[in-house]
């Protein structure tokens, strides 16, 4: 018995220590860490994306953010949001305190997406302090909130969804189950914008505009009509019976109130907030958010390998992610799937990544030895790789003829689109499109400056502006860059790999597309003619470009359904679309060489629309003025026009910037190479040569940054569409000077947006391609948790500062949207690239 007391004592004694010694403390980093369970603090400052203020990772998995001071019991992307002004990181004194201020009189009816503050101005300070296995977060403002705003302003903390639905919650003495809808009672109070500020002496967005009807939802109005709270008290616990996902948020002061921010917004969270009481400055609020940390918990390592597989005579190399603390000595292995059963037909050491990268430890396993075809699985330990192939024919069928065979036809816009029984939108957008109003900002970076550049006038029917084009992305708009970018890349496309596959039917005369119903005409070149027709169409109507055509209405934009939906079809009413116009030197440049392009593969497929394209071209390159910013653009279009035309007005220019060329060669080198070609000049030939090695070194050096071979340097957005890009480059300069660069940049970016990846998900960023892929998309169809098959994803992004992540959700426009002008397109050129590469001998 004795000696039973003396063992129970240690026992205690060991737990008191391991309680001890699970405490939060600050980093060199900028972050709180206590083993698994991280909290950052404005480091991220996305609020309207849901990265930002305090946010809370456990065991692998972002679970909430954006705590901070909001406005709105649950505001959206288009609600006010604080102005940060500083952030302290005192790793002595374990804080990190941020100074912050309302309105941010900068996107006040102004900006990208202007917003609409109302009438109260105050400055704030969040201190966030980690105490032991506990963070406390306090509020300290410079004034009492004025009595109109009681009730409206509060500390908000955003709760992801996407890992709440069907899981228990308590407050106080009451529980319950986090609902997969929005669910009612609601309540009505006053809006915020019933007082205005007055913070932008010169407003170019228009309130009414914005706020569109007001007796109807308006997506810019997002506390006239809320939830009723599911609960109210002062202790909180979600998923109180999972170890790995359990946190209490007390608060020592005002009330927590559990709001559902789908009310109000489809794309909403959960929020827990705390009101600022009357009277309040010094702990406006005071929460103590207690995270549940298990003690002996490590990242599993996660196998990252492509997820459509490899062709045998491609280099091969699993990346394991793992904990930097995970110093077991496990080898990783490659089996065979057959069926019989498993063999392991590879297994060593593995190569250690060595360099700082994100927050984890890599390990890279090679297996490019292995060329026997068939189904394989890389296990390290209890961990496994998704089942992959490794087959001369991996890239041969479903790899990128989703692109052509689904997302392309999706997108059309002027169309009705039609697969068998289903139809993924009706005749949309017949009323496009009305000029634009003049001095008017409007939203998603549209605006219309002192002149319409036309001879039309705000609110004139524009013609001929009803055909072609494509849905840009998550939304419905059409933008030049995205129209004649998409329709350039896949000219390039069909004159690299001359694709002639067909399984769509395309009609503008009854605007009907058939997917999977074959015309007997080539879906690339089909696709290119609809890039062209809106561009061309557009030019030729305007005697300019487009900036773009966009919905005149917020509602309108937020649309999530069909296409057809969002006007009635018959032009010059309130509901029609509007067409913006700008003076932009870079983009007509660009669009000009994509056209002289464009006209190149269009010839003999429709040889009036090849024809207008080289003319457009052409009188863009000599109208257009060139700036400091557009110098690049003009030797692409200079490029491009004398690939197209071979007439010495375009050689001459670009023997004469030569120098300019060549000290720019990382923004010139991948179209330059095939007019250097057909040139001839020895002179101008040797100083490309001299550049472009001095660049392949400089590529080398940015492949060498990741364990992946390609630079990852994502901001905001997910970095696949810029790798896409890189390796898309990088393809022409590969095949003009095979030489000085190999073709592995090329496998690396393809393998990258297959999956090879960092973070916890590894899922292809091509919806519907491989074992595991985006699924849901940021598309049309995402309410319905949904994708479309070829969208590509600008998928992984980082959760500053070191935490990759790529959620299940279809809501998160910055990691999952699907987008033209590259994001698809890109894609697809990297396979067929791969393709033709790995099958040319």
């Amino acid at each position: 018995m004795k000696h039973s007391v003396c063992y129970l004592f240690l026992l205690s004694l060991l737990g008191l220590t391991t309680l001890s010694a699970q405490q939060f403390q600050l980093d060199s980093v900028g972050y709180f860490r206590n083993q698994g369970v991280d909290v950052m603090a404005f480091d991220d400052i996305y609020p309207e994306g849901h990265q930002g203020g305090v946010s809370l990772i456990m065991h692998g998995n972002r679970v909430a953010t954006n705590g901070d001071i909001r406005l709105e019991p649950t505001p959206g992307q288009w609600q006010p949001v604080p102005i940060q002004r500083d952030r302290k990181a005192d790793i002595a004194a374990n804080t990190i305190t941020a100074q912050l201020s309302y309105p941010d009189s900068s996107r006040h009816l102004t900006g990208f997406n202007p917003m609409i503050y109302p009438d109260l101005q105050f400055n704030y300070t969040v201190k966030v302090k980690a105490e032991g296995g506990s963070i406390v977060v306090t509020v300290d403002l410079d004034r009492p909130i004025p009595k109109e705003f009681i009730g409206k302003v509060g500390f908000n903390f955003e709760l992801f969804p996407g890992a709440l639905f069907g899981k228990p919650w308590i407050m106080d003495a009451k529980s319950g189950i986090f609902p997969r809808q929005a669910n009612g009672p609601t309540f009505a109070e006053a809006a915020n914008n019933d007082r205005i500020g007055h913070f932008n002496p010169n407003p170019k967005a228009d309130v009414d505009q914005l706020e569109g009807h007001r007796h109807e939802y308006s997506p810019i109005v997002a506390d006239d009509i809320v939830a009723e709270p599911y609960a109210v008290g002062k202790r909180f616990v979600a998923n109180p019976n999972d170890p790995y996902n359990k946190y209490t948020i007390e608060s020592q002061g005002t009330e927590l109130k559990l709001y559902d921010g789908r009310m109000n917004h489809n794309n909403g969270w959960f929020v827990l907030r705390s009101e600022i009481p009357a009277g309040a400055v010094k702990e406006a609020v005071k929460w103590v958010i207690t995270p549940n940390v298990v003690s002996d918990w490590l990242y599993k390592p996660v196998i990252q390998t492509s997820q459509l597989g490899y062709h045998p005579k491609q280099t091969k190399t699993a990346v394991i992610e793992l904990d930097s603390r995970d110093n077991r000595p496990l080898q990783p292995a490659l089996y065979k799937i057959t069926g019989q059963g498993e063999k392991q037909v590879a297994s060593h050491a593995g190569e250690k990544w060595n360099k700082q990268f994100l927050r984890y430890n890599y390990l890279k396993f090679d297996f490019t030895d292995v060329k026997e075809e068939g189904l394989y699985q890389v296990h390290y330990g209890d961990a496994v790789s998704s089942v992959f192939r490794i087959a001369g024919d991996v890239y041969d069928r479903g790899a990128w003829q989703p692109v052509l065979e689904y997302f392309l036809p999706v997108q059309m816009c002027h169309m009705r689109v039609n697969e068998k029984y289903r139809v993924w939108h009706d005749l949309c957008h017949e009323d496009d499109a009305r000029m634009a109003p003049v001095n008017f900002n409007h939203i998603d970076g549209y605006a219309q400056g002192a002149s319409t550049l036309t001879k039309f006038k705000p609110g004139d029917i524009v013609p001929g502006l009803n055909i072609g084009g494509w849905h840009d992305a998550g939304d419905f708009d059409l933008r030049v860059e995205s129209q004649a970018g998409e329709a350039y890349i896949l000219a390039l496309a069909y004159e690299s790999f001359g694709t002639n596959y067909d399984a769509t039917s395309i009609d503008h005369a009854t605007h009907i597309t058939e997917i999977h119903q074959p015309d007997g005409k080539a879906d690339m070149l089909q696709q290119v003619e609809n890039g062209a027709l809106t561009v061309v169409g557009a030019y030729r109507a305007l005697g300019r470009l487009y900036r773009g055509i966009i919905c005149n209405d917020l509602r309108q934009y937020v649309l999530l359904g069909d296409a057809g939906a969002m006007t009635d079809g018959v032009k010059g009413n309130a509901d029609d679309r509007w067409v913006f116009t700008e003076d932009n030197p870079n983009r007509e440049l660009t669009t000009a060489a994509e056209l002289a392009a464009i006209s190149r593969v269009l010839k003999g497929f429709n040889d009036t629309l090849s024809t207008q394209s080289l003319e457009a071209a052409r009188e863009l390159f000599k109208a257009t003025k060139t700036t400091p910013g557009s110098e690049a653009a003009k030797a692409h279009a200079a490029t491009e026009l004398f690939i197209t035309t071979g007439e010495k007005e375009y050689s001459d220019y670009l023997l004469s910037k030569t120098d300019f060329i060549t000290e720019n060669i990382d923004r010139t080198g991948w179209f330059i190479g095939r007019a250097e070609k057909k040139l001839g000049n020895t002179a101008f030939t040797n100083a490309i040569l001299e550049a472009l090695k001095g660049y392949r070194a400089s590529l080398d050096e940015q492949g060498a940054e990741t364990p992946y071979g390609i630079p990852y340097r994502p901001r905001i957005w997910g970095a696949g569409w810029d790798i896409q890009e890189l390796g898309y480059e990088y393809y022409f300069l590969h095949t003009g000077y095979s030489d000085i660069f190999s073709a592995e940049f090329i496998y690396n970016s393809l393998n990258f947006i297959l999956g090879c990846h960092p973070g916890l998900n590894t899922a292809s960023f091509a919806s519907g391609v491989g074992t595991k892929s985006a699924i849901p998309g940021y598309g049309a169809n995402r309410a319905d948790w949904s994708y479309i098959p070829g969208g590509v994803i600008s998928g992984t992004a980082l959760i500053r500062p070191d935490f990759p992540e790529l959620l299940e959700f279809p809501f998160l426009w910055q990691q999952t949207e699907y987008v033209l002008g590259g994001g698809s397109s890109h894609y697809m050129f990297l396979v067929l690239a791969a393709q033709q590469l790995l099958n040319k001998d």
